[in-house]
Formats: C-alpha cells, sequence, structure tokens
C-alpha cells in the first residue's frame, strides 16, 4: 500500500504466533481438527446491500482500488455474525483481468496483497470490538473463467491445456501466498482439469489450501464424477480440506458425504442460498433451502468449514454459528 494507507501491507511485520488467527504453520489445520470452523457468507451480496455497483467485469474486485473500506466493513459484518472465515476479496482479481481495465503488473499484486490486508483488518477490527475466539483469513482464487467474466467459470472445458491454467493460476497464488493468508481458497472450480492445474500451482508454496468444485447433481459443472473429482486431492499435502460451494445446497448434501469417504479429510462446504437466479429478468427467485437442519447433516457427514456462498449474508451465518454451537 502507498505511503499513508490506512491499511497494513501484506507481510510487513512478524505474525505472533499467539494471536488469535495468527499465520503460525498448521494452526488453521489444526483448528480443523479441533471442530467445525464457520466461513462467512457472499461478499458480493453483502458489498450490493450496501449499495455498491459490482457490474463490473473485476466483480468486487473493483472495490479494492475503489473503496476498500467498504471490503473491510462486509467482512467485518460476517465477523460479528459469527464467521471465523474471511473469504478476500480476490476471487475475480488476476493479473488478466486487472490488465484489461489498464492495471499494470506491479499495481495489480499490490491489490492482490490489499485483499488480505482487508480481510485481515477487519479481523483486527472484530477482536477490538471483543472477539475471543481465533478469526481466519482465506485468500480467494476463482477459477479461469472468473477472469472471462461470461459465466463459463459454471461449465469449464475452456479448451485450455492443464499447463495453461497453471501458468495462469501460479502467479497470483504466489502473491496471495506472499501476503500470508492462513489458507487458499481454491473455489468454485468447474472441471478436474483445472482442479489438477490448481493443485500443481500451491505446491511450494508454503501455505495450506482448500480445494472447492462447484457442482449440479451429482458431478462437477463440467460433468465429471465427484469420486473423480474429488480424489485428485486426496493425496496433496497441500489441501487440508476439499469439497463444494456455490452450488445449491441439496446438491451439497451428497456431495459433503462422498468428498469424506474418497478423500478422508476435512470437508469445506458453502453453498448457495438455494434461490435461482433469472437471467432475462436479471433478478433472484424461488425460496431459500440453505437451512440449519442442513448444516447439522453436513457436520455429521464429515464437514469441518460450513458457510455460505451467493445470497447468504450476515444473518443466515449467524444462524449457522449458532447451530455448530449448540
Amino acid at each position: 500500500m502507498s505511503s499513508g494507507s490506512p491499511y497494513p501491507t501484506g507481510g510487513s511485520s512478524a505474525p505472533d504466533p499467539s494471536a488469535p488467527g495468527s499465520f503460525a504453520p498448521g494452526s488453521f489445520a489444526e483448528a480443523l481438527s479441533a471442530g467445525a470452523v464457520v466461513l462467512d457468507g457472499g461478499l458480493s451480496n453483502q458489498l450490493e446491500s450496501a449499495g455498491h455497483d459490482l457490474s463490473d467485469g473485476l466483480w468486487s474486485a473493483r472495490l479494492l482500488a475503489e473503496r476498500p473500506e467498504a471490503i473491510v466493513q462486509a467482512h467485518l459484518a460476517y465477523f460479528e455474525a459469527g464467521a471465523d472465515v474471511a473469504i478476500t476479496a480476490s476471487y475475480q482479481a488476476t493479473f488478466a483481468g486487472f490488465a484489461r481495465r489498464g492495471i499494470g503488473r506491479e499495481e495489480a499484486a499490490r491489490l492482490l496483497a490489499l485483499s488480505v490486508d482487508l480481510a485481515r483488518e477487519a479481523a483486527r477490527r472484530a477482536r477490538g470490538a471483543g472477539a475471543r475466539r481465533p478469526l481466519w483469513v482465506a485468500a480467494s482464487a476463482g477459477p479461469y473463467g472468473a477472469m472471462l467474466a461470461d459465466g463459463s467459470e459454471y461449465r469449464g472445458r475452456y479448451g485450455l491445456p492443464v499447463a495453461a491454467l497453471e501458468r495462469f493460476h501460479r502467479p497470483r497464488l504466489e502473491v496471495l501466498a506472499a501476503a500470508r493468508p492462513d489458507v487458499l481458497a481454491l473455489e468454485t472450480v468447474p472441471d478436474t482439469d483445472e482442479a489438477v492445474a490448481l493443485l500443481r500451482a500451491v505446491r511450494g508454496l508454503g501455505v495450506p489450501a482448500w480445494l472447492s468444485y462447484s457442482v449440479s447433481g451429482g458431478r462437477t459443472r463440467a460433468g465429471q464424477p465427484l469420486e473423480e473429482a474429488f480424489a485428485l486431492a486426496a493425496a496433496a499435502e497441500e489441501v487440508v480440506a476439499v469439497g463444494v460451494n456455490c452450488c445449491a445446497p441439496e446438491d451439497a448434501d451428497t456431495a459433503v458425504s462422498v468428498a469424506a469417504r474418497v478423500t478422508g479429510k476435512p470437508v469445506v462446504v458453502y453453498p448457495n442460498s438455494g434461490e435461482g437466479w433469472d437471467a432475462s429478468a436479471r433478478a433472484w427467485n424461488g425460496r431459500a433451502t440453505f437451512t440449519s437442519g442442513r448444516v447439522l447433516g453436513w457436520r455429521r457427514s464429515g464437514a469441518r468449514l460450513i458457510g455460505g456462498c451467493c445470497r447468504v449474508g450476515p444473518e443466515a451465518i449467524a444462524s449457522v454459528a449458532r447451530t455448530l454451537s449448540g
């Protein structure tokens, strides 16, 4: 961050290993073994509810440059609701995506690192307001299709070889890892090719990761069986949790048990609200099927990281936190 910034710059000071949510190696994985950890909800819907326009190819990542305080406030709302983990605003932040907006590589790297700093700042404020539980930062890395901003993140099969996808992901993962998040969130992955690329790209970064697919029924968005998809991460030592996100809650029900059985790892699950998006009307419709009863079922099936994605806000996350603590 430039001189005089109100936000810290990633890596500017040594972590305090005694502090909640510190960045000591292994601490996040150890938290998963101790019990369920509550993730936040949809960052975009929280920003939109605060009046921010995200109709842009960079989506919420645009606010990293324009309204960083808005991102802090969105993360803080989830911490105050009971979330233990904030997922950063870097889902759609890539060197290629920033370049399309005329943002050079150095500034793009600064904004990627800033996404981690903003989540960490929200955790600091939450602790200052009285939070006594560990608070964690997950650096989001969305799929290649998120950068395209054309819906292909829900289809996969971009026509690119695995090696090209690995070259796309590795540079930003290096920047995010250097900003010292507690974990990397490899999320909304639509197919196994991209999962292979991401698993290669996180090797040697020194930061644990979770791998989370977007699914429909018993398959990835690209159509591969979930058993095949989850098995890719079973032996990856960097991966501390495997699961699903940005899917219907009913699809998550089966996926959680499959992920636990196939990998033997803790499961991460954070589906959408269950409402449907009407592209022609540009509006959500239907009813939410994200319920506390489902949350308990996911935990029984092996889920240890539980939260929400699109249309799941602080009120729903507060209910998740209450359910899991009961």
